[in-house]
């Protein structure tokens, strides 16, 4: 008969990482071994390599892999694109849309390929205006397109539970790159789009 192996409990994390979220939740005065915490090491660990799963995204291979030759010049938008990400700085949530456009030069990507490219980027511990220039960045340097454009609207729990505590506040940050930065016809355009219908 096979030996049964003994039962995962919180004295045998499997990793690091729930090693770690333990220690801080002894640190913090808790019972890592009460019943309410006893699995929370484990979940957290769960939950963190998610929220930060854009680390083992390739941006590049997900724009490369769907790109298509097409006789089309005008703008393309996709906007309020939901993200979530953490900041750098406390490990705290900021979260919102992403408004996404570029122009292409005979080249158009998978339209749900820029919805894949802010998840890369917005699972990272992050800071917005880094993030909204990475996204920017990446359509101008594998596209090639005319010009790009990334505006992101989010909350930052940051501001929000700790800190100053403005529960309204709302960060808004832009990249506008090629002819959108140089045409104001253009961005006028982008901006006009992106604020119409909007809920």
């Amino acid at each position: 008969m096979p030996v049964q192996q003994p039962a995962e409990t919180s004295e045998q994390p499997t990793d690091s990482l729930e090693t770690h979220v333990r220690a801080i939740l002894a640190s913090l005065g808790e019972d890592p071994d009460r019943e309410g915490l006893e699995k929370t090491p484990k979940r957290v660990a769960t939950a963190w390599r998610f929220l930060t799963g854009g680390y083992r995204e390739d941006p590049d291979t997900i724009i490369n892999g769907a790109l298509f030759t097409e006789d089309y010049e005008e703008m393309i938008v996709e906007k309020d694109i939901d993200f979530y990400s953490l900041c750098e700085h406390h490990m705290l949530p900021f979260h919102g849309k992403a408004h996404v456009a570029y122009l292409p030069r005979k080249k158009i990507v998978g339209v749900s390929k820029l919805a894949r490219l802010v998840d890369a980027y917005a699972r990272r511990l992050q800071v917005q205006e880094r993030l909204t220039n990475q996204i920017a960045n990446t359509i101008m340097e594998r596209i090639k397109p005319l010009g790009a454009a990334v505006v992101m609207e989010a909350e930052h729990m940051c501001m929000r539970m700790r800190g100053v505590q403005k529960q309204n506040s709302t960060i808004i940050t832009s990249a506008l790159l090629g002819a959108f930065r140089t045409e104001e016809k253009t961005r006028a355009e982008f901006m006009t789009l992106i604020r119409s219908h909007r809920s």
